[in-house]
Parts: structure tokens; sequence; C-alpha cells
């Protein structure tokens, strides 16, 4: 059940990308994160109000437990490292092909990895270390592809937002490993409700004081927003995934390594969309590069077997 629910989410997340560059194209990206923010949290405010008010009872799976500073303080450092990697991720998907920016994210995978065996002294396998290297050589020809587009790896900054980005996802990732572990294995044991509920709360209020301050004073002269019901989308199937996410690390036997992997699997969705939707340019090389880095991602899941 819970491999069915990890590609389910991956499915979601590729929908999420399509929509999210949909709605930045020619348009400000703090107002449009913002309303992302916004949207989400209206999805789970419902139910942080049922579950206080007993009208969503204990057990349902949309139930949100009570949750007081010391675990809040937790979700309340999240929603800086997952905001702070939406940032930077979306000013890359702006200004960067569909078809490079998922490959890109789609190596986050070993970045968790490599996290891994840096902060908790994991060691990795003979199948990992070839799919740690398929990914740098994934990276490396996807570099490449984009010389033909004239977009420098090296002197790139919108690649180096994108790189930024999947750091930081890589971390949410390793620290909701550690939000969700129970006590006993040096975790905080965080029920999922009230991380996905909470974060998305938290991001909303910080995504609105960064509007008044820096695009607010600055509309007239920055590029200017406009309404694009693909943002209403980006919300609807961000929150989906998430929700399929955390439900599926929920139950039995579920392994995270297997999981973040699959939902990298998002990047073969986005990936179409760009060539069939956004009709994107270099296809066949960039094709290759996508290949490296699915083949990564498999002897990865058979070194995390």
């Amino acid at each position: 059940m819970w491999l069915f629910l990890a590609f389910t989410s991956a499915a979601l997340l590729g929908f999420y990308d399509v929509f999210k560059k949909k709605s930045l194209k020619d348009n400000a990206v703090i107002p449009v994160l913002f309303l992302n923010t916004l949207f989400c949290s209206l999805i789970f405010l419902p139910l942080i109000i049922g579950s206080a008010g007993g009208w969503i009872a204990s057990g349902d799976m949309f139930h949100v437990p009570r949750a007081g500073w010391e675990a809040q303080k937790y979700i309340l450092l999240k929603s800086c490292i997952v905001l702070a990697s939406w940032i930077f991720g979306y000013f890359g998907m702006k200004h960067l092909p569909l078809t490079i920016v998922g490959p890109i994210n789609a190596t986050r995978p070993v970045m968790v990895l490599v996290g891994a065996l840096l902060v908790f002294g994991e060691r990795l396998n003979a199948y990992q270390w070839v799919g740690v290297a398929l990914a740098v050589a994934s990276f490396f020809m996807l570099s490449r592809s984009g010389k033909k587009e004239g977009i420098d790896f090296k002197h790139d900054r919108w690649i180096y937002f994108v790189v930024l980005a999947s750091l930081l996802g890589a971390v949410s990732g390793l620290y909701d490993k550690y939000l969700m572990a129970s006590p006993e294995n040096g975790g905080v044991g965080l029920d999922r409700m009230v991380v996905q509920s909470y974060y998305n709360l938290y991001q909303c209020g910080m995504m609105g004081v960064m509007l008044m301050l820096l695009w607010w004073p600055r509309r007239m002269k920055a590029t200017p927003f406009r309404w694009d019901w693909c943002i209403i989308l980006i919300s609807v199937f961000l929150s989906a995934a998430d929700f399929v996410y955390f439900y599926a690390l929920s139950l039995d036997g579920a392994m995270i390594s297997i999981v973040s992997m699959i939902r990298r699997g998002s990047v073969v969705v986005s990936f179409l969309f760009g060539a069939m939707v956004f009709r994107e340019k270099n296809l066949r090389s960039k094709v290759v590069d996508l290949a490296l880095v699915l083949f990564g991602m498999v002897f990865l899941y058979l070194g995390s077997r």
C-alpha cells in the first residue's frame, strides 16, 4: 500500500511542478508563492479547527492533534527550511526550462544519502555509490545540454538557485526523518498531520511579511503580478502530494529512503509536459540526462532494499 501511495505522490508532484511553471511565466514570484502558502493554509485550517472543536474525531486520518510550543518550535524550523527551498526553487524555475529543473531536482535522493552519510554516520553500499556516480554524471551531462540553450551552469545564478533549493529540500527530508521518528529511535515523534498543517500556516505568515516588505513597495517597478487559475492548482496538488507522502510514511513497513526516491520520479511527468506543452528545446540530449538520473534512482532503490 505504501508503495502505491509513494507513486501517487510522485505523479501529484509532477503536476505540481507543471502548474508552478505555468503560473510563474511572466509573473511576479513573491505574490505567487504567497498565494500558494495562503491556499495551502486554507486547505488545512478547517482541519485544525475541526479537530480542536471535536468535529473531526481522534483517530481519523484528517485529525490534527493539539501541539504545544515544544512541538511547534520544531515545525517552525521546518517551515523556515522549506520556505527557503521554495523561494530559491520558484525563482530558478521561472527563469529555466522545466526539462532542466526537473532532472536537477531528481538528484535530491542522492543529496539525502550524502546527508545521511555525513549527519547520521550511515554507510553507502556498492549499489548506492553507483547511484551517486550516475547522478553526478547526469548533472555534468545536463550542464552540456544547458550550454546549447545559452545556460552556463558555472555562471548562471538561476542554476545555483535550483541547486540550493534541492539542497534545502534534502535537508528538509532528513529533518522529516528526525521529526517523524519515535523518541526511542532518536526522533521527536510528531504526528504527520500536525507537521503538515502547521508548517503551512507558519509559511503563509512569513510570506505575508515578505510580500509587504519586499514586493509591495516595489510593485510598480518589479515584474507585475497577474492572476492565473493554475496558482490554486499549485496548492491543491502540493497539499495532496504531501498528504499522501506523510500518510505513506505512517504505514507499517514504509521505508523513507524508498518513498523519497519514488517521489523524485515526478520528473517524468514534468519532463513530458515540458516537452509536449511548453515545447522546450534540445530534448534528445536531455532524455539521456534524464535516463541517467532514473538509472541512478534504480541503483539507489536496489541499495536501500
